[in-house]
């Protein structure tokens, strides 16, 4: 899907759990998630830790979209 996206030229970020996975499918804006089950989160962490924790992934994956790259790039 992620490649997709990007054909018609809109640049994308793929979250993923397993970056080989992703590399092989050819993404190229690569961000490693937390854990397979809870890709983008930790339900062992307190609420506030929570909140932190996806915060401070969503703010890597903005920063993955502005940036540019030549190269398949895990950020």
């Amino acid at each position: 899907m992620v490649k997709a996206i990007e054909r018609v030229g809109l640049p994308a970020v793929h979250v993923c759990t397993i970056v080989p996975i992703s590399q092989t499918v050819g993404a190229n804006r690569i961000l490693p998630a937390v854990a397979i089950p809870y890709p983008t989160g930790n339900p062992e962490l307190s609420i506030e830790e929570e909140v932190q924790l996806r915060k401070d992934l969503m703010l890597r994956a903005l920063g993955a979209l502005s940036s540019k790259i030549n190269t398949q790039t895990i950020f």
